[in-house]
């Protein structure tokens, strides 16, 4: 089955899983391997689900056109992202997109760069930066705190279950465990028979059950509000000498996780030449950041639960979003036996609000320090400015996860739409698990008037 997936042909496949089925019902172990096959193979599907003819008319108007030499060295860069699947070439549906981000990044970097320099998301970031950083002088203690009001909702697709059939959702609730978020509050619920998870577990949820109607979308709905403090450590007040060695609580921040925080060759190799002779940890965090901040750009991601190794992938494509070029820092500073952990949830600055991956980083003598590897270095001659993202957060954040893959509460009974992280929501009935093309979400935020930014935001977030 291993080989029918790598190779693309999935007919095949599900042909032999439904063979499996008939002829060992009672192996469930069996049953449920092939089960997870033909839905891994269903998801890559729907990544790769644009036709050659219509990915090259994509492609030429993004890019407004373009020559045969030109199509040749961005297939021999491996910028286009594409898998034959059923004997058929398919591209990843944001294949077009990812090209003009690395075409950008790699061969007008000054474009690149002078046209993100500008946005208003970043001018407003950086804005925000200095009112943390001056906020911050006297200590490390959460800042500028924002407050906000979320009205978070999931519809599941008219008729995707059956009428009659329970429905079972799970979405994300933000964590009370976090010196950074603080004045946690339910205001509502869809549904009154909900169960809020505890802060014990890795990912945070809200819990409910609803029944499905032929016809009419069913709709999961909680309100929500909490407050959040920005973060920053001052390099200068940074403890830069070598660990004398950690306690036993670090033991598990030091370790393989894998298959996604792993010690391969290909990461050993490149932590040990980036980092060359430095010891401290600090400086060895530093220059891991500013090569993956150098040579990964930012790309559209396929589905995590798609993807055999994480950190692999990031450096045989050159690319990653927020979540792989975090494993890909994790699997280094964890090699070089720095304490390093995840942390994620959402993005909330105004106007940009999004899924988005962090982690922390352990320093001993100074602390946890919230470390953000997809913001990278901002545009700023300011130095504690453009290096602000090394040992610092903003107040735009919520944070939903500690680590990956951990255990829903209550525990789902099918294999999960996301298996590492969890941002956007899960939701299963009796016949299966409900993947992100049968329901949509929405995210509305509420800044309120004690925060520096006011306004109702409400956008919609659609899935493939």
């Amino acid at each position: 089955m291993g080989r029918l997936l790598e190779e693309g042909e999935f007919a095949e496949l599900e042909k032999l899983a439904d063979s499996l089925k008939t002829l060992r019902l009672s192996d469930n172990d069996l049953v449920a391997k092939a089960d997870s096959f033909v839905q891994i193979a269903g998801r890559i599907a729907i990544d790769f689900s644009v036709p050659e003819a219509d990915f090259i008319d994509d492609l030429k108007k993004r890019t407004g056109g373009y020559s045969l030499e030109e199509f040749r060295l961005w297939e021999k860069n491996n910028w286009l992202e594409r898998r034959k699947i059923n004997g058929e070439i398919r591209y990843f549906r944001r294949a077009a997109s990812n090209l003009v981000r690395l075409r950008d990044f790699n061969l007008r970097r000054a474009y690149f760069d002078s046209l993100n320099s500008v946005s208003p998301e970043i001018r407003f970031r950086l804005k925000h930066i200095e009112s943390v950083i001056r906020a911050a002088r006297e200590n490390s203690a959460p800042v500028v705190p924002v407050e906000m009001t979320i009205t978070y909702s999931l519809t599941v697709k008219s008729d995707a279950v059956p009428e009659g059939e329970i429905v079972r959702c799970w979405l994300p609730y933000p964590r009370e465990d976090q010196p950074r978020q603080q004045k946690v509050k339910l205001i509502s619920a869809s549904h009154g028979n909900y169960i809020v998870s505890p802060d014990s577990v890795t990912h945070r949820t809200i819990f409910m059950e609803g029944r499905a109607v032929k016809g009419i979308p069913l709709v999961f709905k909680v309100e929500f509000s909490y407050q959040f403090g920005a973060q920053y450590y001052d390099p200068d007040n940074i403890n830069n000498l070598p660990s004398s060695g950690y306690s036993g609580i670090c033991d598990k921040y030091i370790s393989e996780q894998l298959p996604h925080i792993c010690f391969t060759e290909r990461v050993k190799k490149l932590a040990d030449s980036i980092a060359g002779n430095e010891k401290e940890p600090f400086r060895i965090l530093k220059k891991l950041y500013y090569w993956i901040d150098s040579n990964i750009p930012w790309a559209g991601a396929l589905e995590y639960s798609t993807i055999p190794c994480i950190p692999e992938y990031v450096l045989a494509n050159r690319r990653g979003d927020c979540g792989m070029k975090t494993f890909l820092l994790m699997s280094m500073l964890r090699y070089k036996g720095i304490p390093v952990r995840w942390q994620s949830g959402w993005m909330m600055p105004p106007d940009d609000e999004n899924l988005h991956d962090w982690c922390e980083v352990f320093i001993e003598g100074t602390g946890w320090l919230p470390v953000d590897m997809s913001y990278g270095l901002q545009y700023s001659d300011d130095k504690k400015i453009k290096e602000f993202y090394l040992s610092g957060i903003d107040s735009y954040r919520l944070i939903v996860n500690n680590g990956v893959s951990g255990k829903l509460f209550p525990p789902k009974k099918f294999l999960r739409s996301e298996t590492l992280d969890f941002q956007r929501g899960e939701v299963e009935w009796e016949g299966g698990n409900l993947y992100f093309n049968e329901w949509t979400y929405n995210m509305g935020i509420e800044y309120t008037a004690k925060s520096n930014y006011s306004e109702k935001r409400n956008r919609m977030q659609l899935t493939p």
